[in-house]
């Protein structure tokens, strides 16, 4: 009973589980929104707040259980919705968001910035009591200092990509929990989908009409984002993808300047290993010759049982100057450091959507908030950029920070962070285009790219990857770009992975021995390889057979490359001997047997498919489904598509990818603008938007966006929508295999 009330006093402390009747808002009247003919919301308000209201208004119309995941994620709270097997995603969370201080954070905030958080808050509250029926499972009231806690619109984000929940528990006591229900941080034996992105962009030298493009083209889980336009009187007018629950467009473009984000890999999150003596509360570690006492903080977390009752949990996370502590290796304690500005993230993740030349924008970034994100940049007076990520600690380069570098010697502490002229960057290259599909920024714009040898060592660990050979090669031909051939480029079909392994496998299959019987059981398989062109296909058997093959690598050559600290495309290319990849090509070539009986078209194993609108999808090879004929960008795809295989089911179904697609031209009488997402928009399986650009999705063909007037009748939030158009039939499609 006393863990119950101090359950329910903690809820009330943080202000979110009881309900409460929200007044009809204000801003409703000052909003009008309209959808198209897909069914994105274009929302316009008389002030920046109104629109704000209007648009986190309408992103919960169409998905609000994404919204409240994304927001218990944020705060730390899955647990009380999930249970024990997600305890240590809370605890990880918490040690860097701690909601018990984003109030007063909230109220140190300038005035407009308030403004919006309140808006924000009013939009979701007024959509919860506009929409009784509707159950959140834990947050029934939003609070405005709670959108401080999600203020970086990235996939995963650095706290995701720097702490192990497993190595977490650990540390901080299992307690019994399943070591199953805990995800890894990493699995370097499967073929992962990169959570990354394609960016180009094309200057007036190398565009047909002499007008800047820019291609936009996120790679993320599918139904991360929300698709909206939405403008102010006060000037916000902005087109593109908002992550669930964020009142910003993370990735678009306003009248004058587009921008794309791409995961980078720049070297800012780094782990510290500390010297340690003496237990519990006597604890110290070494800072140089002296021994400090550790930073103590409680956290309490809430875990929903079997029975469905709420227990507390109570922790003591401990840290350093460099970070919290997240694990113990060799005997010694291993704090991690990382960006941990939710206030300046959310003002530069809000103003820049506001610039409208690169000064407007680089001065947006003098907040160096964006620590996961390099940026490609067009805008109408013709300038295109590659902006590396702006928050990157100055740091002794003599050290490797790619590894636990020694904590307790002063000399590898971080020293303040590097001016915006430090970093790599090209700004209207000779070349005429700039690019980025998360690799280094040595080849974003051909040969006036910035020199790896002119930064440290930590501005990226990323290195070289297929796509970005593909796209260097397509951007250094010599022709102009329309958008219809920028379209064109992007889902390009040439695998370069394969093309570059090809050669090197059937060197060690001519080199067989005349009796090895290898040489019988492989020779169609071969056969196959040989003679393919090298590209994706929905009538490519050849296709499916590499696929198989790629991702036998994985799982053999991926946990060496990982033990070796390398990357997996430098391993293949630099270290896979042949006998290594004559052993993969003979364990997909018995899976692809095993599964299918041979070799069989690609287009009718790998499928998209959405059945619900449950965030974790499953799928069905007995229900229609949609061929796709792009693969994982592992092997080279700038178009990717990442599948899961689930137990019970034959075939591969997209969970990754190709998320939210869109080119923007920059004309002297505004922007044209073409787009196409995953499914559709959303995500209740009852609306016609559910599905309806799956099959648009699948072939590549982008819509033009309407960014005028739109047709038909507006409404304000809270009044009933206008009726949508009968419901089409499902997307054409059949059963896989």
């Amino acid at each position: 009973m006393i863990r119950r009330i101090r359950a329910v006093r903690w809820l009330l402390l943080i202000g979110m589980a009881l309900p409460a009747a929200a007044a009809p808002s204000p801003h409703a009247a000052r909003v009008s929104i309209f959808r198209d003919d897909v069914g994105i919301p274009h929302v316009h308000g008389r002030s920046d707040a109104d629109a704000v209201f209007g648009m986190i208004y309408a992103q919960a119309e169409d998905d609000f259980p994404r919204i409240e995941r994304n927001y218990l994620t944020a705060l730390g709270r899955r647990a009380e919705v999930d249970g024990e097997g997600a305890l240590w995603l809370d605890l990880r969370q918490r040690l860097f968001v701690d909601p018990a201080t984003l109030p007063a954070e909230y109220r140190r905030s300038p005035a407009w910035l308030r403004r919006l958080m309140d808006a924000w808050a009013a939009g979701l509250n007024q959509y919860l009591a506009d929409h009784p029926t509707v159950r959140p499972t834990r947050i029934t009231r939003f609070e405005p200092w709670m959108a401080l806690a999600f203020s970086e619109g990235s996939i995963g984000g650095d706290i995701e990509r720097g702490v192990d929940p497993t190595a977490l528990a650990a540390f901080y006591g299992t307690s019994g929990v399943p070591r199953s229900a805990i995800a890894p941080l990493a699995d370097a034996g499967r073929l992962v989908e990169p959570k990354g992105s394609n960016g180009i962009a094309i200057g007036p030298s190398r565009s047909a009409s002499g007008n800047p493009l820019l291609w936009i083209n996120p790679h993320t889980s599918f139904f991360f984002r929300s698709e909206q336009q939405v403008s102010s009187d006060e000037g916000l007018s902005v087109y593109g993808a908002a992550t669930w629950g964020q009142f910003f467009v993370y990735q678009g473009f306003n009248r004058r300047l587009g921008w794309m984000h791409t995961s980078s890999g720049v070297d800012n999150i780094d782990e510290f290993a500390v010297a340690v003596r003496g237990q519990g509360d006597a604890a110290r570690w070494r800072d140089g010759t002296v021994w400090r006492p550790f930073a103590r903080r409680g956290v309490r977390l809430l875990v929903r049982g079997a029975d469905g009752t709420l227990r507390e949990r109570a922790f003591t996370t401990l840290a350093t100057r460099h970070g919290p502590i997240i694990r113990s290796e060799g005997g010694r304690w291993i704090a991690v450091a990382m960006l941990n500005a939710p206030r300046p993230a959310l003002e530069q993740s809000w103003l820049r959507t506001k610039a409208t030349t690169l000064a407007d924008y680089l001065r947006v970034a003098e907040h160096k908030a964006n620590s996961s994100n390099n940026t490609i940049l067009a805008a109408d007076d013709g300038t295109i950029a590659y902006l590396h990520p702006q928050f990157v600690p100055i740091r002794d380069d003599r050290f490797d920070y790619t590894r636990p570098v020694d904590g307790s010697d002063p000399a590898t502490a971080w020293r303040g962070l590097h001016h915006l002229s430090d970093l790599p960057q090209v700004v209207r290259p000779r070349s005429g285009w700039v690019m980025n599909v998360n690799d280094a920024p040595w080849t974003a714009a051909g040969a006036d790219s910035p020199r790896a040898g002119d930064y440290p060592r930590y501005m990226d660990q990323f290195g070289a990857n297929p796509r970005g050979a593909h796209a260097v090669a397509l951007l250094s031909e010599d022709r102009r770009f329309t958008p219809a051939l920028l379209r064109d480029a992007a889902f390009d079909s040439f695998l370069p992975l394969f093309d570059q392994q090809i050669p090197l496998l059937t060197r060690g299959f001519t080199a067989l021995p005349p009796r090895d019987p290898r040489r019988a059981d492989l020779r169609r398989a071969m056969a196959l390889l040989i003679k393919w062109d090298r590209r994706w296909g929905l009538e490519s058997v050849a296709t499916t057979v590499a696929v198989y093959w790629g991702e036998a690598m994985w799982r053999r050559e991926g946990p060496k490359a990982r033990a070796a600290g390398r990357p997996i495309f430098a391993w293949l290319a630099e270290t896979t001997t042949d006998a290594d990849r004559l052993a993969a090509l003979a364990d997909g070539w018995q899976r692809l047997r095993a599964d299918f009986g041979g070799p069989i078209a690609w287009g009718r194993i790998n499928r998209f498919q959405r059945l619900d609108g449950a965030i974790a999808s499953r799928f069905d090879d007995g229900a229609p489904s949609i061929a796709v004929p792009f693969t994982s960008g592992n092997f080279g795809s700038l178009a990717a598509f990442g599948v899961e295989r689930q137990a019970g089911q034959g075939c591969f179904y997209g969970t990754s990818g190709n998320s939210f697609v869109a080119m923007v031209e920059f004309t002297p009488n505004g922007p044209h603008a073409w787009s196409v997402s995953a499914g559709g928009q959303s995500g209740d399986p009852a609306s016609p938007h559910f599905a309806d650009q799956a099959v648009r999705y699948a072939a590549g063909a982008l819509r033009l966006i309407p960014l005028g007037p739109v047709a038909g009748r507006g409404y304000h939030p809270g009044e009933p929508r206008p009726a949508a158009p009968a419901r089409p039939a499902p997307p054409p499609g059949t059963p896989c295999g």
